[in-house]
């Protein structure tokens, strides 16, 4: 399977986890209360479903590829006792997906489409905190299910983290950062007075606190950088990938058969330091020396058993020599740390790290606000892209979980054609006794999706821009 069709793999598997658990927590509440759910959709169905499937008379009928659904699997067409049962179904546009609850004003049905008069098994008739929990349910189940998984990560894997300041080397910096001030192989201390100790950390401060002045060690000295103001919108402009990346050193793990490196004698194990007499322990001030050398003997210096040497080295046209290096960061970093969990110990581990993670996504919205912020915006092309090119469980259910507190926190902001729609006018309901109408409610549901659909449109049409190198 090609790296783009594992991206796109792990993807749809994930949304499809997603909104499942979003919609079974609707559903869960709904039946809760006494609710009929006329149907559960895994992602829209526009003109046909995939899979539709209901239990009536005793045994389960399924549809594939289906466009319209029998008359006979309508609830009125049933005995009594099957009325209630929900018609499951499997859209083909991966953008969501629905419950169809009875009696309620959503992306499914306007007023128009409601009974003309209320029945007692209805969303409308229930109580306002009955249906503020329904209304809820696919916010707390994400919610809940990132926390969990946080947890199973914890429990199976452990947790690995390289401190800050363990990084021998210091880090490589964009041209946004470098234009500041800092400098390759600088390790950021604290900012505007505060220590900071682990990367991400570092990176979120940057980006969201405004700093004015960061301390960072170079060499054995503790030296001041002034950050000048509008860093955030420099970044929008730049768009880079990542501010800061930890500065590798040159290892070999293993030589290509034949190869340049294999000719001049060097071994696994060996480590780069330098090159024609200059010393550079880091992977890519290595390679950098090899671009300006192709076709080119260079002298590369390296340490083997502890034992200093040097040896002439062709560097081919495109500027390699002929090793894969040591990659595993547990090899490279003595300050690497792994810590393993117990089940019990996991739990809280994964409440915390959950709980933090969302706190940095909430704070990095504000980002948007500020000048070229859409540019931030990204679609599906953009989400598939944070999967590795790789299967990796590990990355898959990391990533599940990251987009699971996203899920939960969209749906609770108080946009109409959202979750968060209904329960502003819900919790208006229970403040003031004034129930809004389903007119009322039809009208604003169409805004909320006219917004929300431009919002998609931006989302993916950065996405474009960015794979025609527009953006």
């Amino acid at each position: 399977m090609s790296p783009t069709m594992v991206k796109i793999v792990a993807l749809l598997l994930s949304l499809t986890l997603l909104v499942a658990t979003h919609e079974l927590g609707h559903l869960a509440f709904a039946k809760l209360f006494h609710t009929r759910v006329r149907r559960y959709y895994i992602f829209f169905n526009w003109k046909f479903s995939i899979l539709k499937a209901k239990k009536f008379g005793g045994k389960w009928h399924f549809r594939f590829f289906n466009a319209q659904t029998p008359e006979s699997w309508d609830e009125k067409n049933l005995a009594p006792e099957d009325q209630n049962n929900t018609l499951w179904g499997l859209g083909w546009i991966p953008l969501g997906g629905y419950c169809d609850i009875a009696g309620m004003v959503d992306e499914t049905k306007g007023a128009d489409d409601l009974e003309s008069t209320p029945q007692p098994w209805e969303y409308r008739t229930k109580p306002t905190w009955q249906r503020l929990l329904i209304i809820c349910g696919g916010i707390l189940v994400n919610f809940m299910s990132a926390l969990l998984i946080y947890a199973c990560i914890f429990a199976h894997w452990g947790k690995d983290e390289l401190p800050l300041r363990e990084a021998s080397l210091g880090y490589d910096y964009h041209q946004v950062l470098l234009d500041e001030g800092f400098i390759n192989g600088d390790i950021i201390y604290s900012v505007d007075g505060n220590d900071v100790y682990e990367f991400a950390d570092a990176t979120s401060t940057l980006l969201l606190k405004d700093p004015q002045t960061v301390t960072v060690l170079r060499g054995d000295s503790l030296v001041d950088i002034s950050i000048r103001d509008g860093l955030i919108e420099r970044v929008n402009h730049e768009g880079p990938k990542n501010l800061m990346t930890a500065r590798m050193p040159f290892v070999v793990k293993s030589l290509v058969k034949g190869s340049n490196a294999e000719k001049a004698g060097l071994l696994g194990g060996d480590s780069l330091v330098s090159v024609n007499d200059t010393m550079m322990a880091a992977f890519s001030d290595i390679t950098a020396v090899f671009r300006q050398h192709t076709n080119d003997t260079v002298i590369v210096g390296l340490y083997r058993s502890g034992n200093y040497m040097q040896l002439p080295v062709l560097v081919s046209e495109s500027a390699t020599i002929g090793v894969y290096p040591v990659t595993d960061i547990p090899l490279l970093f003595p300050g690497y740390r792994h810590r393993d969990y117990t089940f019990w110990q996991a739990i809280p581990a994964g409440i915390s790290h959950g709980w933090k993670t969302l706190v940095t996504y909430v704070s990095s919205l504000k980002i948007l606000f500020t000048r070229g912020g859409t540019k931030n915006l990204g679609g599906f092309i953009a989400m598939g892209s944070i999967f590795p090119p790789y299967w990796d469980w590990h990355a898959f259910w990391d990533i599940t979980a990251l987009l699971a507190l996203i899920l939960a926190f969209m749906n609770i902001i108080p946009i109409p054609g959202l979750d968060g729609g209904h329960v502003m006018f819900t919790l208006w309901e229970m403040i003031t006794g004034r129930k809004p109408s389903e007119k009322f409610l039809t009208v604003v549901q169409n805004i909320g999706l006219f917004l929300l659909l431009a919002l998609m449109i931006i989302a993916n049409g950065n996405d474009i821009l960015r794979l025609l190198g527009l953006m």
